[in-house]
């Protein structure tokens, strides 16, 4: 009877422990620019920022970290934070202000250092629009140009193709949504919605964001989070 009881207890608390494993908070990692940093909460911690500890009330009201789009949404969504790759200033192509190579920092070069996560939220294609970046053009179901020529990534839209479909297959069962700026240049908006049609991904189109010097202020932070936090699942 002891040992029947004792076995009872065992298979009971390993049962338990299964249950509770298999439901741990979702990861979610993000893939953005300047928009999604701050200092100290990046990875590599070697991201250029444009949020700091120190505030900077000339350029933003956002003093601490917990004020960010994303912790707010990790927050109010019971999320783990997995990676959050972000680069001020970064484009998603390797063009990027004043002409210069950019494949250091682009999007594209970082989409395979996101961690495992569940969830990937790419928040780019500002500073594409704001560095006035060729848009380029869009590449055939095989990922080829019109006239079979090398993509040229230093151009929007085959970059933002590329770097769409290695995400997917990088990153195979991951949710991924992508994040659109308000006020973004038409062609960079258009392309985004079409490239993002074309791999499968949902869109997240903000609006009314409020900013101060063309970043979120605390206020424009908490809408963002409360639209993110709307659409994922």
């Amino acid at each position: 009877m002891r040992k029947t009881l004792l076995l009872l207890l065992t298979i009971l608390s390993t049962t338990t422990f299964s249950v509770s494993g298999i439901s741990p908070r979702a990861g979610v990692s993000i893939l953005g620019d300047s928009y999604s940093t701050f200092e100290g909460h990046v990875t590599p911690d070697t991201n250029y920022v444009w949020y700091f500890k120190t505030p900077k009330p000339e350029l933003t009201d956002v003093s601490d970290v917990s004020q960010t789009w994303w912790q707010q949404l990790i927050r109010d969504k019971n999320l783990r934070l997995e990676v959050n790759n972000s680069f001020s200033g970064a484009t998603i192509c390797n063009r990027g202000y004043r002409g210069e190579d950019y494949s250091d920092r682009s999007f594209l070069t970082r989409v395979k250092a996101l961690g495992s996560p569940d969830i990937i939220l790419v928040f780019g294609g500002t500073n594409d629009s704001w560095a006035g970046v060729e848009v380029g053009e869009y590449l055939d179901s095989e990922g080829k140009t019109a006239d079979g020529s090398a993509p040229d990534l230093y151009t929007f839209r085959p970059a933002l193709d590329i770097m769409l479909a290695e995400m997917k297959d990088y990153y195979p069962g991951t949710d991924i949504y992508f994040i659109v700026n308000t006020k973004l240049r038409p062609e960079i908006t258009e392309s985004i919605e079409t490239l993002c049609r074309k791999h499968d991904i949902e869109t997240i189109m903000l609006k009314d964001i409020a900013k101060k010097a063309n970043h979120p202020s605390v206020k424009g932070m908490e809408e963002i989070a409360r639209q993110v936090g709307e659409r994922i699942k």
